[in-house]
């Protein structure tokens, strides 16, 4: 099979389509095929090196898939022909961008009807670090005011969807272009932040969900006993002492692949309450491409390579 591998850190030019083995599901696994695979900016992190996850190439990168199940593995809860999308094996790799991933049957789950396989690619890992953080860690419900970091961005657009899904009030910081996108997605307010400084704009927020590493920043923008939830600096034990001493939470999200929450934004999906959006799609042979794109920063939700 074709699978996208790199030799070396680098640039986008490391990463090369090579003929692989095609894996085999052990018991409980299913061989799916893959039709999408979402890039994501851990991608990115990994492959040059600076976030040395998988340790030393040669290594594939990628977690995002969406596809058909080719074969199951004894045990496995899906059959040949099923339509599946996760995030398999994270953090340890999965090599998403190929052609087959075995996988276990319990860390994907059935795909969003209303959605192709492009759409569904988008989701996993984005939604999930989403999901985890304000739904499992924050457990936030109706009226809480929560800010939402670069939402319009692969994270923040589905959290911003997801936070409004719980009855959040949802402010939202963006650059102004983005602000109808964002707008779009159900944010009641939303803050520039090439103009306006959030930590003089917002005051007695219950959540803060960070995806910038400006954990201590936002200290000032949550109430007494509000929640910082961070999805890049969760290993930060000298910032949780931080926010402990002035009173506040935290919650540190590294996400993990979970079948279960995966049923529940597919359920969402499919009652038209939360939508993922792709700007552009590139196909397997141009990654290099497409890991350009994501790592520009500027990117209105997703990229996805077709398979």
């Amino acid at each position: 099979m074709r699978a996208v591998i790199q030799k070396t850190f680098g640039g986008p030019e490391v990463l090369e389509v090579a003929e692989v083995d095609r894996p085999r599901p052990l018991a409980g696994e299913v061989l799916v095929r893959v039709h999408a695979s979402a890039v994501n900016p851990v991608d990115i992190a990994v492959r040059s090196g600076a976030f040395p996850l998988l340790g030393e190439p040669p290594f594939g990168v990628g977690w995002d898939i969406s596809g058909v199940v080719e074969e199951a593995g004894p045990g496995a809860r899906f059959a040949a022909g099923d339509e599946v999308y996760g995030m398999p094996f994270f953090p340890r790799a999965a090599t998403a961008y190929a052609e087959y991933v075995a996988v276990p049957s319990r860390q994907v789950a059935r795909k969003p009807a209303t959605l192709d396989h492009v759409q569904a690619a988008a989701l996993p890992l984005a939604a999930l670090t989403a999901w985890q953080g304000l739904v499992d860690a924050a457990r936030i419900t109706e009226g809480d005011r929560v800010l939402i970091q670069r939402a319009a961005g692969g994270v923040g657009h589905l959290a911003v969807q997801i936070a409004k899904e719980r009855g959040a009030h949802v402010i939202a910081i963006a650059s102004a272009p983005r602000h109808d996108f964002v707008r779009s997605l159900g944010a009641d307010e939303v803050i520039d932040y090439r103009t306006t400084d959030f930590t003089e704009a917002v005051r007695d927020a219950d959540v803060v969900f960070d995806s910038t590493a400006q954990g201590e920043r936002s200290l000032t923008v949550l109430r007494p006993g509000g929640l910082l939830v961070s999805i890049l600096e969760h290993g930060d034990a000298a910032l949780a002492a931080t926010v402990a001493a002035a009173g506040r939470r935290f919650a540190g999200v590294s996400v993990e692949p979970d079948h279960a929450s995966l049923e529940a934004i597919a359920a969402l999906v499919d009652a038209g309450r939360i939508r993922p959006y792709v700007e552009e799609t590139f196909p397997l042979a141009e990654a290099g491409k497409a890991h350009e794109l994501v790592a520009s920063g500027h990117v209105q939700g997703k990229v996805v390579l077709t398979v």
